[in-house]
């Protein structure tokens, strides 16, 4: 495995030793370089040491650059590198079968030693910039868990609430993009429990009215923590953490807001979070049966919650249910 402090790897596919010699040429003084004079050396190649990025040959016996890509596109743990054809081809139908079998990117030769260059460090930063996004999403969903495990032990609450949240999201007519956002976000609704004293968070029975009163800081609690970050992401966390207790009658806390005033994400987080509370089980309680749960949310309907995207909860009341098997604690 390469670490980051290392020179990325790359493969390169073509069975003209030339060809391989030039792109040693353009290419050794940045980066790692493997090479393979077919597609069967390649593939094995690629299964010893997966490289960040693979330049393809198309025209090679045997095995040509398009198979070696269908192959390695079709296997779920080599599905994910970035394959650049190098090619004479230039016909466009070559092209767009060879973007539809999953590469990237076209290199037509005789090469230019800058576009090589060019291309190649793009797709990297590529790479890298997903899986900085993806580093982000992840250490955003253990925080979120790590708020629950101080609260109590509630194993898959933010994975499935989050998902609650998107399925909702999407039944409201929002982007995939922004509901995947929502999703990614929602895990952090609770992080500021982190700042509220385990004799208040672990009591097992009611809170007294001063309690309660300090288990409510929680909210803002999390928003501190959250606000003033450029990240969308955290941004959208800040926003979840400060609203999602805020009531449609306006009764909720920390501001009191009202109606639409809440903001849509805070609604619908709401909604997923207190869904699941009620349908699991904590220390205190046994988890509701699902007809339960709905007949409490449309109870609340007006109420607690907005009224339309309950009315859409529950319609989506199946692939509510096959997150909630599928993640149970």
């Amino acid at each position: 495995m390469d670490l980051i402090t290392e020179r990325p790897r790359i493969l390169i596919v073509d069975d003209e030793p030339a060809n391989l010699k030039v792109m040693r040429e353009v290419l050794s003084k940045h980066y790692r370089l493997s090479f393979a004079k077919s597609g069967d050396a390649a593939l094995a190649l690629v299964e010893k040491e997966p490289p960040k990025l693979i330049l393809l040959d198309i025209m090679m016996p045997d095995m040509n650059g398009f198979e070696v890509c269908q192959r390695l596109k079709n296997n779920p743990t080599t599905a994910h590198i970035p394959i650049i054809f190098v090619t004479a081809l230039s016909d466009q139908t070559d092209e767009f079968k060879g973007f539809e079998l999953g590469a990237v990117d076209y290199i037509t030769k005789p090469i230019s030693p800058a576009i090589v260059r060019a291309r190649v460090k793009t797709h990297l930063s590529l790479i890298q910039a997903e899986q900085l996004k993806l580093a982000h999403v992840d250490l955003v969903h253990r925080l979120g868990r790590a708020a629950e495990y101080k609260d109590t032990d509630t194993g898959n609450h933010v994975i499935r609430m989050s998902k609650y949240s998107k399925i909702l999201a999407l039944a409201n007519n929002m982007s995939e993009e922004h509901a995947e956002l929502l999703k990614q976000a929602a895990p952090m609704h609770d992080i500021g429990k982190i700042g509220i004293p385990d004799a208040i968070l672990l009591k097992p029975g009611k809170l007294t009215e001063n309690e309660f009163e300090h288990m409510k800081e929680h909210a803002q609690i999390g928003a501190q923590i959250l606000e003033n970050s450029s990240s969308p992401l955290l941004q959208l966390a800040y926003l979840v953490a400060m609203e999602h207790h805020e009531k449609w009658d306006g009764s909720g806390y920390p501001n009191g807001l009202k109606g639409e005033n809440i903001s849509i994400e805070g609604r619908i987080v709401a909604i997923a979070d207190v869904f699941d509370a009620l349908t699991s089980k904590r220390p205190y309680k046994e988890p509701w049966p699902i007809e339960d749960a709905l007949n409490f949310l449309q109870e609340q309907a007006g109420v607690h919650f907005d009224p339309e995207l309950v009315h859409l909860f529950t319609a989506q009341i199946d692939a509510i249910m096959d997150i909630y098997s599928t993640y149970q604690n």
